[in-house]
């Protein structure tokens, strides 16, 4: 099924089968108001065997690249935008959250949101692979807790073998030093 939605003024705009909201969309877009986006709606997006994303949890956005394509990348909008509102998605419990917050660092947003832009090859649909890939890989990430740390005392034959050392190493210093010759 293919979904037409369009941006305008920052506002989500969905395109009908009449023509004047169409050509006043494409309007807007000229004038840099509207942000066009075409994609298709496929299966949630699966992370684990209990974890799946639904699709209005993400968003994408095709914008020119300024990666390889030749005079392609002048004509066609192959990079990608993509958007996933972690903050406010059902699938991922609260500390797959916070933990996915700190991997994505500067990726997420004052929203609450993940931005993953892609513009890697001159394709649009292995872009747009690509950063479903990328966010997959990320949320992942986010679902390994980590160990908890055991701190653990030295030994004592360590703490032993570490003071013989530094014994050793301040003897070799203080002979570094200036020979006092009695002959001379």
């Amino acid at each position: 099924m293919l979904v037409r939605a369009a941006r305008i003024a920052g506002r989500p705009f969905r395109l009908s089968a009449n023509w004047h909201p169409l050509r006043r969309v494409l309007h807007e877009y000229r004038r840099g108001l509207a942000c066009l986006s075409f994609f298709e709606t496929g299966p949630p997006v699966r992370i684990s065997d209990d974890i799946s994303l639904q699709e209005w949890e993400l968003t994408e956005q095709f914008t020119r690249s300024s990666g390889p394509g030749g005079q392609n990348v002048n004509k066609v909008s192959s990079a990608v935008e993509l958007r996933f509102e972690a903050e406010r998605s059902p699938s991922l419990p609260q500390p797959v959250k916070n933990r996915l917050k700190r991997l994505a660092g500067r990726r997420w947003t004052q929203d609450g949101a993940i931005v993953l832009r892609v513009e890697d090859t001159r394709s649009q649909a292995r872009n747009r692979e690509i950063a479903r890939e990328r966010l997959v890989e990320l949320i992942r990430q986010a679902l390994v807790a980590p160990r908890r740390r055991i701190a653990t005392k030295p030994s004592y034959g360590s703490r032993q073998r570490r003071m013989d050392a530094k014994t050793r190493r301040g003897s070799v210093k203080s002979l570094r030093g200036r020979v006092d010759d009695p002959d001379i």
